[in-house]
């Protein structure tokens, strides 16, 4: 199978793997990605844009796949757009003045390109089920650690601040102010006993895990 043919069938599975040794990649890493869940015609309209690349203007593999726009002299001897070229754009400014040109045109103010891997990296905190869902989620951002997609992109802002703290006020105050000795007796219940011989720091990293579990529960 082709490079081509194997392109067109990962992109069928949603799929597209990103070669440090064929494109460049940030601190040249190789990694898979899959097409978020997002909905829309993204991947159809990515399937379309390479076909045309490849069908319509005899492009290969070894172009850029956004290609920089050519300029040259049109009609009235001003420079306009005259096609594309087989080069990258310099900058991402190009890419920006598309990304303003498109919500001017939808009615809504402008937010920059990078702020697409915040909001996806925010959907994945509000439907991701489990760890190891996020773990996957953030993989699929090109992060090694997971810390990166929380430290990056996990601010949460001020508003929400506020409707998070106030519904866990609201909701779980009771159980908040239960007493210290009630918590602990509860904490020996749920939990499996500390082995006493471990070491000081051993004990209290366990300790935390097991009030981090603990406190979980509590606010589920």
């Amino acid at each position: 199978m082709s490079k081509e043919e194997c392109l067109f069938a990962g992109l069928n599975q949603g799929q597209l793997d990103q070669d440090a040794r064929e494109v460049k990649t940030k601190f040249s890493k190789s990694f898979p990605t899959w097409f978020f869940p997002v909905g829309g015609d993204a991947q159809r309209v990515l399937e379309d844009w390479i076909r045309y690349l490849r069908e319509g203007l005899g492009w290969s593999g070894a172009d850029p796949l956004f290609p920089a726009t050519r300029m040259g002299l049109g009609s009235q001897g001003l420079f306009v757009p005259l096609g594309l070229q087989r080069a990258h754009w310099r900058t991402a400014e190009p890419v920006r003045r598309i990304f303003r040109t498109a919500f001017d045109a939808a009615g809504l103010p402008y937010f920059p390109p990078h702020s697409l891997r915040k909001t996806l990296a925010r959907l994945g905190e509000e439907i991701c089920q489990s760890p190891e869902a996020f773990k996957a989620w953030s993989q699929n951002l090109g992060h090694e650690d997971v810390l990166t997609t929380f430290t990056s992109y996990g601010t949460v802002s001020p508003d929400r601040q506020a409707e998070i703290i106030r519904s866990i006020s609201s909701a779980k105050a009771p159980a908040l102010l239960a007493s210290p000795e009630e918590i602990f007796a509860r904490l020996a219940a749920m939990l499996p006993p500390v082995d006493q011989n471990a070491p000081p720091k051993k004990l209290a990293a366990g300790l935390l895990v097991y009030l981090l579990v603990f406190w979980a529960r509590r606010l589920r």
